[in-house]
Formats: structure tokens, C-alpha cells, sequence
């Protein structure tokens, strides 16, 4: 397995990966896997464990099984987000079912892998979870604390997002994918732009994941308000100030 550039969690700080899953050989082979890119990797068998964890260690990422034997994966992502919402989870899951794949996108996860899998598909959705848990760079022209279009706003320092100074509950992933486009205000973007700038790894091409969060957007941005997030048919998705 060959490493890629694994950015620092911050001003030398290691990232930092728990991974839960009820099978020992294989927490021991996705701790080693996480190692081996220089991170620090913690292991637990059941969900109680993984949950006393994370309370105490406070990973930036998690890789979580879906069926435990005390705790499904469900209710351990809930409780870990309880105290530190900001984690992101990648599910492992022996189910392929497209519902069951969007429940846990719907439940805070932020990607799912499904059994049997790769070291190297395990590793590169890592990175690209924790290439997402700070906003990436901006040109120095657009450096500040807050984005604004509209009456939309967004601080990336706090991760809060108010409209008409009223708050918005947004998932890391949710948040990210805002972010791009309020830096991109009336631009047209692609699902495949949206993808390389907020995933940031190749996704398989599954681009239904771009409407999916698209969609969880709209619920939360513009439910009850005249709609600044536009389906644009044919090319991709725009936002802007709404008339």
C-alpha cells in the first residue's frame, strides 16, 4: 500500500482514527492500515467501548461498523456526535441496499465503504474525510472569517450558518459542500467540480451523492424561504442571493 500526503490535523497535531468493528483481525488490520499513513489509531470490538473512546480521545474521524453486538452503528455515530459533532464517520457495512446506504448518510455519517473492501479504498476515504475537517484554503483576496450571499452566512471558524439570522444545523459534510458554493455565488458547478473540491478522491463516479446532500441542503437552507440553492438541468448546481 502506498501512502498519500496525509494533511496535519493542526500546527503538528496527528490525526487521530478510531476504528470500531466487532471483528479483532480486522480493527487490527484497518489500525495498522491507519498507522502506516502516520496517524494515531485506537481499536474497539463493541459500540460502548468505541463511544467511552471517542468521549475521551476525541478522534477527528471514526471507522464504524454498522452491526455491532451491543450498539448498532446508528446510535454509537449519534452518541459520539452528541459531544464532538464535528467527527467524521465512515461506515462499514455488509449491506449494499441503496436504502440502507442513504440511512447512514441521513443519520451524520459521512461515507460508507461496503464488505469485502480494499486497504487502499479504506485509506483514500480517510483522507478524504480529513482533508474535510477544516475548510481548505482560500485566495488571500477572500480571507475572513465569515462568507456571505444574501442573507445567507456562513463562519468557517465556528462552523455556524445562520439565515436571516436565524441558526442552521449543518453536518460536516453539509457544511463543506455550503461552503464551496458560497465561494463559487452564481457560478454553475458541476457534480463532478462538487465532488473533486468536497470530496476530494474518486468517488466511483457516483455523482447521486452530490444530490443527495444537495437535497439535505435545500431542506435546511431554503425550507420556508424563497430558495437561493438552483438546479441548473444539464450542467450542475448554483447558488445564489435569493430575488
Amino acid at each position: 500500500m502506498t501512502s498519500t500526503d496525509a494533511p496535519g490535523a493542526a500546527d503538528g497535531e496527528t490525526w487521530r482514527v478510531l476504528v470500531v468493528d466487532d471483528e479483532p483481525d480486522l480493527v487490527e488490520v484497518l489500525c495498522g492500515a491507519a498507522a502506516y499513513e502516520g496517524w494515531q489509531a485506537r481499536g474497539a470490538e463493541r459500540g460502548l467501548d468505541a463511544v467511552r473512546i471517542a468521549a475521551s480521545w476525541q478522534p477527528h474521524a471514526v471507522v464504524l461498523d454498522m452491526m455491532l453486538p451491543d450498539l448498532d452503528g446508528m446510535e454509537v455515530l449519534r452518541r459520539i456526535h452528541e459531544d464532538r459533532p464535528q467527527t467524521r464517520v465512515l461506515f462499514l457495512t455488509a449491506r449494499d441496499a441503496v436504502e440502507d446506504r442513504i440511512a447512514g448518510i441521513t443519520a451524520g455519517g459521512d461515507d460508507y465503504v461496503t464488505k469485502p473492501f480494499s486497504l487502499q479504498e479504506v485509506v483514500a476515504r480517510l483522507h478524504g474525510l480529513l482533508r474535510r475537517t477544516r475548510p481548505p484554503a482560500r485566495p488571500a483576496a477572500a480571507r475572513a472569517d465569515c462568507l456571505i450571499v444574501g442573507d445567507l452566512v456562513v463562519d468557517e471558524r465556528a462552523m455556524e450558518v445562520t439565515r436571516g439570522g436565524s441558526p442552521i444545523e449543518l453536518s460536516p459534510t453539509e457544511f463543506s459542500l455550503l461552503c464551496y458554493l458560497m465561494r463559487h455565488p452564481r457560478q454553475v458547478l458541476s457534480k463532478t467540480q462538487i465532488l473533486d473540491e468536497v470530496w476530494r478522491y474518486d468517488f466511483g463516479g457516483q455523482a447521486h451523492v452530490v444530490e443527495l446532500y444537495i437535497s439535505y441542503l435545500r431542506k435546511k437552507v431554503d425550507a420556508g424561504r424563497a430558495p437561493m440553492i438552483h438546479t441548473v438541468r444539464g450542467a450542475g448546481y448554483v447558488l445564489k442571493a435569493a430575488a
